[in-house]
């Protein structure tokens, strides 16, 4: 098999998996670029990056490659490929410094670091771009802790992060107030539908969330001019479509944009410690007993259980307040929640995409709270509790506690707690 820049010529019939190992070990892809347009000017103000596989080969299709590469256990390092081959290109087409560069990250991925042999083209690279990191809502879930550090990461490089094909899953809306992201992408099934119900909701929720973060909406699959308008009635204000157009190479000279892709977020770093020591330096907490703050505990689980795709976060002190019926409980709540966390002490360790059970270690501070976090696009709440080492009746062991709905205070004690999760969770 013999290649020559972004194609090659294949004599013989070769598996798929020699044909993946030809492609990442000779970094044989492709990048395409598709403009992202300013809604009501019509001006370019950046491009969104889309990689393949080489011309004319069985994994040309991008999804059929990365495919493969899931399925070989390599998608970390085709990911890396992809995104310092776009990243290159980018970089050597000398267009303005104020255009956004949208570059598609797998977090399998963003969980390796850059492989040896692309520090040296990555590193030149990153310095001469205005990058934004586009999360993809494939297997966001399982990576929750993964994701927040690529997000802190993007912006030490002051770099921006995009959570992209919103819409397709809505259980990814709730990670918006997590991640914070700068741009919100909604997915062409959004714009190309008919609007109802359901559109109604999810549009809402994004625009509710770009109204308080002063974040940005791109829309996807713009290719009419109805697209356009629909597009800018869900709030968006930037957008990319074969109505703007094709992805191919790019242009020669693009001026340099009016309005460029504002990159506002700078959240507040992740924080250490458990979730109660983070809210109680802003919070004064109450005392109560055990059988006094039950009820709070039933009411939030409720709500995870009529809220489609919310986080839920939950800590029981130790394996003893998890017995099978409490286990098989949360598996349950954990089959429409984007993403279900327990810790307890001594419990089975469990680690799916989207319900993960996990043990502390007896050292653990987490051993002395009892936490319950549910986090929505639109619904917050977090009952934080420090037991006080009482003796005598379960019931009647007192508890310093803060309960409370205020997003940002329940998005800070979300991120103390997903801060203790192993970097590949």
């Amino acid at each position: 098999m013999t290649f020559t820049g972004a194609t090659f010529t294949q004599p013989q019939v070769l598996r798929p998996g020699a044909v993946l190992d030809s492609i990442i070990r000779r970094r044989a892809v492709q990048t395409l670029f598709q403009p992202i347009l300013h809604l009501p000017t019509e001006a370019v103000v950046g491009f969104a990056a889309l990689s393949r596989g080489p011309e004319g080969s069985k994994l040309e299709n991008p999804l059929a490659l990365l495919d493969a590469a899931r399925d070989s256990g390599r998608l970390g390092e085709l990911d890396w490929i992809f995104r310092v081959a776009a990243m290159e290109a980018a970089s050597n087409s000398q267009l303005h410094p104020s255009l956004s560069w949208c570059i598609n990250v797998e977090p399998a991925g963003l969980a390796m670091e850059c492989p040896a042999n692309l520090r040296d083209d990555y590193g030149r690279s990153r310095k001469r771009l205005r990058a934004v990191l586009e999360l993809t809502d494939r297997d966001q879930q399982g990576y929750a802790r993964t994701l927040l550090n690529a997000c802190e990461d993007a912006r030490r490089d002051t770099w921006g992060v995009a959570l992209d094909r919103v819409g397709t899953d809505e259980r990814a809306l709730a990670l918006l107030p997590l991640l914070q992201p700068d741009v919100v992408k909604l997915d062409r099934s959004i714009i190309q539908a008919e609007p109802d119900r359901n559109i109604a909701r999810i549009t809402a929720m994004v625009r509710a969330y770009a109204e308080k973060y002063e974040a940005v909406i791109i829309a996807e699959g713009i290719e009419t001019p109805e697209h356009a308008t629909r597009a800018e009635v869900y709030g968006a204000a930037y957008g990319q479509g074969y109505l703007f157009g094709a992805p191919g190479p790019l242009p020669e000279i693009v001026p340099p944009p009016r309005n460029p892709i504002p990159l506002r977020q700078e959240p507040s770093p992740l924080r250490h410690g458990t979730p109660f020591d983070v809210v109680t330096v802003s919070h004064d907490p109450q005392v109560a007993e055990k059988r006094m703050l039950t009820h709070i505990v039933d009411h939030l689980e409720e709500v995870a259980a009529h809220t489609g795709g919310c986080v839920m976060l939950v800590g029981l002190q130790h394996s003893n307040f998890f017995p099978p019926e409490r286990q098989e409980h949360y598996r349950e709540l954990s089959r429409h929640n984007a993403l279900t966390v327990v810790f307890a002490d001594g419990a089975p360790t469990l680690e799916s995409p989207r319900y993960q059970v996990m043990s502390p270690g007896p050292a653990s501070p987490f051993n002395h709270e009892w936490q319950v976090i549910v986090l929505s696009a639109d619904f917050a709440g977090a009952f934080l509790a420090r037991d006080m080492g009482d003796r005598g009746p379960e019931d009647d062991r007192r508890y310093e506690f803060i309960y409370t709905h205020d997003r940002d205070t329940v998005v800070t004690a979300a991120k103390a707690f997903l801060s203790e999760l192993p970097t590949a969770a």
